[in-house]
């Protein structure tokens, strides 16, 4: 039997959205966005995504290599040892590239880059950017104030979005079996992320799952379209899963969109094959034990 590999799209829950990363434009934080159409949608990197990854990772006990350091002027991280993705779960899953030919002259035979084995892309909002904004006032530091931001109040612009994101991800079987012990973490983090960031600001929004599709297949792609979600939470594609398409025993579908489907559609599906989750963390359990044994 082939060794299968594993493509996913996570629908995450509507919320209020704003600037993740700390960044702005003088006294105006923006979104980041992408045109889609005629039409402005926010995004959220895969970066920041990762980002949140390592670091639950690292909560749940894991041998990490990378860590953040808060107390440099800039974006900063430290690494323990060179990079080593036989020993430090992070360096095996997110992949790393060292460009100090120092030190890969003085750890001749160690690899100084290697991928990451979890291919991503961005978080794309469902709904489009309308333009909405909050106006915050920051206070002047007065009287005995051992330090001063400015000389005075400043009126802070803030973009918000109120929108549900989805994102692809996948996972080749060659590349997770040397460390299933590993993946399988990650899977089950993919499951409950959230406080995802690039910087030093952190609004809670959750990026878990409402909704998944995933697909464990012998084939190099996905074959669907990875970010088939409507603004209502619909994922039109499923309809293609029938002996003449897609191979609906492939299929993993899970969360509110089987919450809320027919029963007639929901005995179609599982009749055809696919596994079908109310619960999507439940069913990232189970397919990651699928997909890695």
């Amino acid at each position: 039997m082939p060794k299968k590999n594993l493509f996913a799209t996570v629908l995450t829950y509507a919320a209020p959205s704003s600037n993740y990363r700390g960044e702005s434009e003088e006294n105006r934080t923006v979104l980041q966005k992408i045109a889609k159409g005629a039409k402005e949608h926010t995004v959220i990197s895969p970066e920041s995504m990762r980002n949140a990854l390592r670091e639950m990772l690292i909560e749940a006990g894991l041998p990490s290599n990378r860590k953040r350091v808060h107390d440099q002027d800039q974006l900063a991280v430290e690494f323990k040892e060179f990079p080593n993705a036989s020993k430090f779960a992070d360096d095996f899953l997110f992949g790393f590239m060292v460009a100090d030919n120092d030190a890969i002259k003085k750890n001749k035979g160690m690899l100084p880059k290697r991928d990451s084995i979890l291919r991503m892309n961005m978080a794309v909002a469902v709904t489009p950017y309308r333009f909405d904004a909050t106006f915050h006032q920051s206070p002047m530091n007065a009287g005995s104030s051992p330090w001063k931001n400015s000389a005075k109040s400043a009126l802070l612009h803030r973009e918000i979005s109120h929108t549900a994101y989805q994102y692809p991800f996948a996972l080749a079987y060659n590349d997770c079996k040397e460390k299933p012990e590993w993946v399988k973490p990650l899977l089950k983090a993919i499951g409950e992320l959230s406080n995802v960031a690039g910087g030093h600001a952190r609004s809670y929004y959750e990026m878990a799952p409402k909704s998944i599709i995933a697909r464990l297949t012998p084939c190099l792609v996905a074959g669907f379209n990875t970010y088939g979600f409507d603004e209502n939470g619909n994922f039109n594609e499923l309809s293609r899963l029938h002996s003449e398409d897609l191979p609906a025993e492939e299929f993993w579908i899970g969360g509110e969109i089987i919450r809320n489907m027919k029963a007639e559609q929901r005995k179609h599906l599982q009749d055809a094959g696919a596994k079908l989750y109310e619960n999507p963390q439940k069913l990232i359990i189970d397919l990651a034990n699928d997909f890695l044994g």
